[in-house]
């Protein structure tokens, strides 16, 4: 059975910048470790009888099913708590939710839009919170991210990871844990679509090269990494035709590609619209870890919750 510290047992994980750059690693190490026993089929219950709390108000695809079938391997048992199904949806406070769950649980993983809401909740659990997505942050998505950048080159360290399009949630997790593991980072963006300044701030305390661009030809150039995310995400219907129209240009294509590196991997967290921002050939292309990055999903989390579940 493989070994996992306990140096980490009872934190939470809400967002990338509260992690040191030796914890992540220690996360991607074992999420490495975790892989390679999957795909020997060589069983690894390092989580027996524990109980995985899944609070959902968005729709979700990888989450559910990584965190899931993650928890299931591990050993224990997921319970997918639907928004609408709890007092949450019936103006229960997120403190008594919180503590009640608490009793009941072993780790709390939550999906939802404001950050203030999962910290809260983190704040009054006596459990570890694991956030599965808000409006400004997808720490789960970076580990994948960043797991699948080092498999792929053997190191983040001294590489440049350029991300094309909106400033989201997806960028700036990505952002700062390319920063504390070592990356350089460059985000092109219209006006008015940039990261987050928090974000911004952590990444550059932790002393890497953090670009912000509205140029996104020359982004591209000499990248390894090429990361994009959808242009309307859940929650901005409303604003699509005008997204689409500010976004145009900062799409991933053949032609955006050929600017990278000549070894350069494209990244998505998905879903993706094709002819948006990217190409389906792109997608499906020589150069995609998409899908690699997509199953890493599974083994960060997993990884993450044999290290924090108790």
């Amino acid at each position: 059975m493989v070994a996992v510290a306990d140096s980490l047992k009872g934190r939470s994980f809400t967002r990338v910048a509260d992690w040191s750059r030796d914890e992540l690693m220690e996360v991607l190490e074992l999420a490495d470790e975790l892989k390679r026993l999957r795909r020997a089929h060589e069983e690894h219950h390092l989580l027996p009888g524990r109980t995985l709390g899944m609070i959902f108000q968005k729709p979700s695809t990888r989450t559910r099913v990584s965190f899931e079938v993650g928890i299931y391997e591990l050993g224990g048992t997921a319970l997918y708590l639907a928004a609408t199904d709890l007092q949450l949806g019936r103006g229960e406070r997120i403190k008594d939710t919180a503590t009640v769950l608490s009793r009941y649980l072993d780790a709390i993983m939550i999906r939802t839009f404001a950050q203030s809401d999962v910290e809260e909740l983190a704040a009054h659990a006596s459990i570890p919170v694991i956030n599965g997505l808000t409006d400004s942050a997808h720490p789960c998505q970076a580990l994948a991210d960043v797991m699948t950048i080092r498999e792929r080159f053997g190191r983040i360290e001294g590489l440049t990871v350029a991300y094309l399009g909106d400033g989201n949630n997806v960028c700036a997790s990505l952002m700062v844990a390319c920063a504390k593991l070592g990356a350089s980072f460059v985000a092109a963006t219209p006006t008015g679509y940039e990261p987050a300044e928090e974000a911004i701030a952590v990444a550059r305390a932790s002393g890497a090269g953090i670009e912000v661009t509205h140029d996104p030809a020359s982004a591209a150039v000499g990248a390894d990494v090429l990361y994009t995310d959808v242009w309307t995400s859940m929650g901005q219907d409303a604003e699509r035709e005008q997204r689409l129209r500010d976004l145009r240009g900062f799409g991933i294509d053949a032609g955006v590609v050929a600017r990278a590196s000549e070894n350069v991997i494209v990244l998505h967290c998905l879903p993706a619209h094709y002819g948006e921002e990217i190409t389906e050939d792109v997608l499906y292309g020589h150069h995609s870890a998409v899908w690699d990055e997509a199953e890493n999903r599974l083994h960060a989390q997993k990884a993450l919750m044999a290290l924090v579940m108790r």
